[in-house]
Formats: C-alpha cells, sequence, structure tokens
C-alpha cells in the first residue's frame, strides 16, 4: 500500500479506467450495455452499478442535471457479463424530469433506481450544515502522523476494483478503534476527468458506496474488509445540492445511527474543502456475523 507522510493511503489500481466504466454502449433508444473491469471480484461493485445507472439517466435528459436518486440492490452483479440498463421517461414537467433505470442481467432486475433531474433555478432559501473541524488534506500531507499500531490491508480485488483515492482523518477507525460520533475520510476520483458536472455527479456516486458503511463497523471497532462481517448493500440515496468535482478532495463525513435486526443504516455529508457541502447520502446494509463455513467466501450472501 502506498504511503505518503506517514499517512496511510488507499489507492486503486490504474488498471481500472473510471472514464471507461462510465462510458455506457448506446444499444436501443433508452437501452444502454455497460462493462465491468476485469478482476477476480465475485460480484459487481456497487457503487459500478449506481455511477452507471445514473449515467444511462443522464443520456436520456437534456439541459438538467440530477438532484437526488434513490436505488435498491435486488441481486448481486455478475462480473463475468455486460449489465443492460433500461430506461423508463417517467416525466418531463417544466422544472423536474425523472427517470427509472433497471440493471438487468441474465434476464433478471439486479438493481432499480430512481433519478430526478432539476432545470437550473436561484432559490429564496440558502443555508448549509457547517463542515466538521477536521485537519484539511493538504495538512495531513504537511504534518507526519504517527504509524497506527497495525497497518491496514484491503483486500487486493479491493485494491484493483475501485478507481478511488482515500485517506482516513481518524486512523483510529481503520485500526480497530471504537468511533461512536463517526468518521471522516479524504475522497477523490484518481483519475483526472473531463469538466461535465453530471460525469462529476455520476462518478461521485460511484465512489459513494464505497465507505459508507464502515462507519457501522466501527462503532464496534471493526476494521474495514472485517472477515467477521458479511456486509452487502441493500439500498442507497444521494442528494446533490453544490457543484464540484469528483477527481479534487472531498470529505466524506458519515456515521450510523443505528444498526438492528441484522441491518446497519449509515448516513454522509460530503463537503469540498473550503466547507461547502456538496451531497447527502444514506444507505442501509445487511451485516451478519459471518458462519465459520463461509470465512473466506465474499460471494455466499443470502437474504
Amino acid at each position: 500500500m502506498p504511503k505518503e507522510a506517514g499517512n496511510t493511503v488507499m489507492s486503486s489500481s490504474s488498471l481500472i479506467d473510471l472514464l471507461d466504466v462510465l462510458d455506457l454502449e448506446t444499444i436501443d433508444v433508452n437501452l444502454f450495455r455497460g462493462k465491468t473491469p476485469k478482476t477476480s471480484a465475485q460480484r459487481v461493485f456497487g457503487g459500478q452499478v449506481i455511477g452507471q445507472a445514473m449515467g444511462a439517466a443522464c443520456r436520456t435528459v437534456d439541459s438538467r442535471l440530477p438532484h437526488s436518486l434513490h436505488g435498491y440492490f435486488i441481486q448481486p452483479g455478475d462480473p463475468q457479463v455486460p449489465i443492460i440498463y433500461q430506461v423508463e421517461r417517467m416525466r418531463d414537467g417544466k422544472s423536474y424530469s425523472m427517470r427509472r433505470v433497471t440493471a438487468i442481467q441474465h434476464g433478471n432486475a439486479i438493481f432499480s433506481i430512481m433519478v430526478s433531474f432539476h432545470v437550473e433555478e436561484h432559490g429564496v432559501l440558502d443555508h448549509q450544515n457547517r463542515m466538521p473541524y477536521v485537519p484539511l488534506f493538504e495538512e495531513r500531507i504537511a504534518h507526519e502522523l504517527p504509524k497506527p499500531p497495525t497497518e491496514f490491508e484491503a483486500p487486493g480485488v479491493l485494491r484493483r476494483c475501485y478507481a478511488i483515492e482515500l485517506r482516513p482523518v481518524e486512523t483510529g477507525s481503520y485500526f480497530g478503534k471504537k468511533i461512536d460520533d463517526g468518521i471522516h475520510v479524504w475522497i477523490k476520483i484518481a483519475a483526472k476527468l473531463p469538466t461535465n458536472p453530471g460525469l462529476h455527479m455520476c462518478a461521485l456516486a460511484y465512489a459513494s458506496d464505497y465507505p459508507l458503511l464502515d462507519a457501522v463497523s466501527a462503532r464496534y471497532g471493526n476494521r474495514p474488509f472485517d472477515n467477521k462481517l458479511m456486509t452487502v448493500s441493500l439500498d442507497h440515496a444521494m442528494w446533490f445540492h453544490r457543484p464540484f468535482r469528483a477527481d479534487e478532495w472531498l470529505l466524506y463525513a458519515h456515521g450510523s445511527p443505528s444498526a438492528q435486526r441484522g441491518r446497519g443504516f449509515a448516513r454522509g455529508l460530503i463537503f469540498k474543502s473550503n466547507g461547502t457541502l456538496v451531497a447527502t447520502v444514506a444507505q442501509e446494509g445487511s451485516m451478519r456475523k459471518r458462519r465459520k463455513a463461509l470465512h473466506q467466501r465474499t460471494d455466499a450472501v443470502r437474504f
């Protein structure tokens, strides 16, 4: 794992080209095909399906940007075959458009999402929550932090799959210390992206799925990718508030207000480094103790 100035850095391999992943093939009107990077992963990364489905919706709307999405994961995606995205045009009003997108593999739906679009509008109200006080990314580079007692290593499959760079603020949350009041991660897309607001929204939607449920397990001192837990995203919701670039460092402040009955809930706020709130995210996941027989399996999840 790369290191910079004594800090732990998690980054994706250059093998993954996010622009290529988000560049869907048009098959027919309202019908698109998405590709999955070739890795040893046994199921498709959820953020990929979110980003591609949102991209399919954007292909059918002119002069409007997404402001929210709500999706459900139905079945695990098969990384060996392409994903078909079918778009339904639900509404095109004066101010808002709405699209429903279904991701399909082997003739079955694996993911369903509703994406709402809004014209550029000047509002009479404008407020936001303040960004939590944390060291800025540049400050973390300038001042070395003590090396954590135990080095965190993400599985090789995930290092290859995710075109994302991450820098945790509270290293304790990634090294077995209980964190009750939420965790903060500086996050960005590893590759430089073209200046296209819709593309940056799809890219941030892609990235937002990656660390969110860590906030649930962090309350118990569990490290990410702990083999003792089976964690599977059940749904994903996101709201876009203000312009941003996904290839610049953003603070992902996320916490978990509740976990119960085999499910954990997490919500997050995403800020630019200048304190501007750009997005809000919420997700619930299935979180179960892994049976011993499945200790090394990541694909044997049943609902």
